[in-house]
């Protein structure tokens, strides 16, 4: 008996040793990129400010993280600034996804030098909550380098990486984006202090868009006020 006892504590450690680990959140786990603008049969993929042109240097804008209602599994997005991704193959861009493949919603800090994949940021070290303030930037440091950097000023934390990436710079962007083409309920997004180039983001003169699913519109892009504010508005369920 007492041999059947070892033998069968030794064959649990050994099962519990090969387990596979959970991710440690749901945002982790989807690994679905923030892509170039594009269009399909469920619309647009993209919402916010987009400027075209060339020689694009830095974009940065601060925002209040949403609280969000996942309306299904389905359903996640992101506010991000970037450059590139609007009429280019790359983007260099950083922001807080907010993921509901979990069936709540989950806020986590992310990068990403598309198309290589999103890389998520510790949700220990660098924790975002609905109601936190974000502030984000990207900036072409040197040739083929951009530094990502990304600040929660509500629990004292900043995140910088710079990274090396042969892109166009031909267009610089504040947007709000689902990989799934299905938004939760945000509410809205408030972003202020948008700069593109260190000048206002209207300066620029991006366009707006509205992100769709479809045919029907899913959030709403205000007017720039003031040269640097805007909003998303989230419409449908």
């Amino acid at each position: 008996m007492r041999r059947f006892l070892i033998r069968a504590a030794a064959l649990a450690t050994a099962a519990s040793a090969i387990a596979p680990v959970a991710p440690v959140t749901a945002a982790a786990a989807s690994g679905l990129s923030f892509r170039p603008l594009s269009y399909n049969t469920n619309g647009y993929n993209w919402g916010g400010e987009a400027a075209t042109g060339s020689g694009f240097s830095s974009v940065a804008a601060t925002w209040t993280e949403p609280s969000a209602k996942c309306n299904s599994t389905n359903d996640l997005y992101a506010p991000w600034v970037g450059i590139d991704g609007y009429g280019s193959s790359t983007v260099e861009q950083t922001g807080v996804a907010t993921d509901c493949s979990s069936g709540s919603p989950v806020d986590q800090a992310w990068y990403e030098m598309y198309p290589a994949s999103p890389v998520y940021l510790s949700s220990s070290s660098y924790p975002v909550k609905a109601g936190d303030v974000i502030h984000a930037s990207v900036t072409y440091s040197a040739t083929n380098k951009y530094k990502l950097t990304l600040n929660d000023s509500t629990r004292n934390w900043t995140y910088s990486t710079t990274k090396s990436l042969s892109a166009s710079r031909t267009s610089a962007e504040v947007i709000i984006e689902s990989p799934t083409g299905a938004y939760p309920n945000f509410g809205t997004v408030n972003f202020s202090s948008a700069t593109i180039n260190g000048k206002s983001l209207s300066s620029s003169s991006p366009t707006a868009l509205d992100p769709s699913s479809n045919g029907i519109t899913e959030a709403h892009t205000s007017a720039i006020s003031g040269g640097t504010s805007f909003s998303d508005k989230y419409l449908h369920e």
